[in-house]
């Protein structure tokens, strides 16, 4: 992708919606990734990162767990029902 005259490209050269994310947007985009790494770190070498971090907490360590989830839940509702 390329960025032309403030809109964006890809190779073909057809153009591509460029939109803003809200804040509720970025903190799921985060927690999203943050569960992507810390199963990438669980399949590779059986190391629970949000355990490490929050094992001194069970009940906060169980709340980061809900809310990877819903916000993996909710992108998946905003890329795949809420685009058409």
């Amino acid at each position: 992708m390329a960025l032309n005259s403030g809109i964006l490209t890809d190779k073909g050269g057809e153009r591509c919606m460029k939109t803003k994310m809200s804040e509720f947007d970025w903190a799921a985009w985060v927690f999203v990734t943050v569960g992507a790494l810390n199963w990438g770190l669980v399949g590779a070498f059986k190391m629970d990162l949000v355990q490490i971090i929050f094992s001194t907490s069970p009940m906060l360590m169980k709340l980061v767990y809900i809310l990877i989830g819903l916000s993996g839940l909710y992108w998946l509702y905003k890329i795949l029902i809420a685009k058409k």
